[in-house]
């Protein structure tokens, strides 16, 4: 069952940005709500990101460690960025060179989420990559602190249920692909 678009019956009567960047902006609307109270209301304005599950041919998967500043913490991540203005499968791809220096000849959708849906409109787009080359290169920015490992694809999805990919667009890409992979002969 698909949500209809709707404005839910909430009226935006004023908006200013607290903070605009080229990767996000803060806006801070005043709402009318449907019984008449009115609130403010703070919002996270994102562009979105794309992500790809890359899947070998002999069924392995290819992850990454890389350092979230933001948490303090290193995490088990599957490539992705910024959609920076492309088609989410044209910045899953860039994104998958760019980080790990593979590249995909196939692109699979697998879905499209808001993870933060009470603070942001910020929306992730999942690919399964498959058919995939070594480029021999990559091309990080100087904030991606990443070290790319290969795992077989059981191993991944063990450790989604044991709690080690604590990304949850990443565990939720690798669940999407588990079902994909079983219904394909690719």
């Amino acid at each position: 069952m698909s949500a209809a678009k709707h404005d839910g019956g909430w009226k935006r009567l004023s908006s200013r940005y607290l903070f605009e960047s080229g990767w996000y902006n803060v806006r801070q609307d005043r709402v009318a709500l449907p019984d008449g109270e009115e609130i403010t209301y703070t919002q996270v304005e994102h562009p979105g990101y794309a992500m790809t599950v890359p899947v070998t041919d002999d069924g392995r998967v290819l992850l990454e460690r890389v350092y979230r500043y933001t948490v303090q913490e290193t995490l088990i991540e599957l490539p992705c960025g910024g959609v920076d203005g492309d088609a989410p499968a044209v910045a899953a791809k860039r994104e998958l060179e760019e980080e790990t220096g593979w590249t995909a000849d196939t692109l699979l959708p697998l879905g499209s989420f808001y993870g933060s849906k009470g603070i942001s409109d910020e929306r992730f787009h999942a690919f399964l990559a498959r058919d995939l080359r070594d480029l021999g290169r990559h091309e990080r920015e100087a904030t991606e602190q990443i070290e790319t490992f290969f795992v077989p694809f059981e191993a991944a999805l063990r450790m989604v249920h044991a709690g080690e990919i604590q990304d949850a667009p990443s565990a939720l890409a690798l669940l999407l692909a588990e079902r994909r992979l079983a219904g394909s002969t690719t």
